[in-house]
């Protein structure tokens, strides 16, 4: 049955993974090709989606691909699966939180998973880079050099740079999506 394949594969990538949404992508997008629930352009697509819409990355990916797959109940068990493990965590450290925090132990933990989590987002940003910007999606595809992928990344850069020096902070990350969503509109 559809319903529980989609609820235990969120289950297990809400279990394993550390980090947040952004570092789910590169889970969620191995289910989705191993399930062949969705093609690679469609799972850029829907991070594209996820990271503008509302809301966190992993339940806004989690809920769309239930929803491709199941309809509305699709979309409910897949995103269960994907948030139960983090409320049921969330749940336990917050009525243990005051004393977990001092051992040496935890923080070694946490110490220690803080590169995974880095590395599975900078593995994420370099598999949608090599897909979205050279269109290199497997082992063995050819390159298709992307022009207008490529100036929407680099007039984001540059904004963001020019923001920075002028201003002296950063510039919102919702300004750089709705900005990259208006050049992918003019430019498309």
């Amino acid at each position: 049955m559809i319903y529980l394949k989609l609820f235990l594969t969120f289950l297990q990538i809400g279990a394993f993974s550390f980090g947040g949404g952004y570092a789910m992508i590169s889970i969620i997008r191995e289910k989705c090709l191993a399930n062949m629930w969705l093609t690679e352009d469609a799972i850029m697509n829907f991070i594209a989606v996820a990271e503008s819409t509302p809301g966190p990355i992993a339940i806004n990916m989690a809920t769309f691909v239930g929803s491709s797959q199941g309809g509305l109940a699709g979309s409910f068990f897949a995103t269960l699966g994907v948030v139960l493990p983090s409320l049921i965590i969330i749940i336990i450290i917050a009525s243990i939180l005051r004393n977990i925090l001092k051992y040496k132990a935890v923080q070694s933990v946490l110490s220690g998973i803080k590169p995974v989590v880095t590395g599975l987002i900078i593995a994420t940003a370099v598999t949608m880079f090599l897909s979205t910007v050279l269109g290199f999606t497997t082992i063995g595809s050819g390159f298709a050099f992307n022009y207008i992928g490529a100036i929407i990344l680099a007039l984001v850069i540059l904004l963001s740079f020019l923001y920075n020096k002028l201003f002296k902070k950063k510039i919102s990350p919702i300004v750089l999506i709705l900005f990259s969503a208006v050049l992918g509109i003019l430019l498309c």
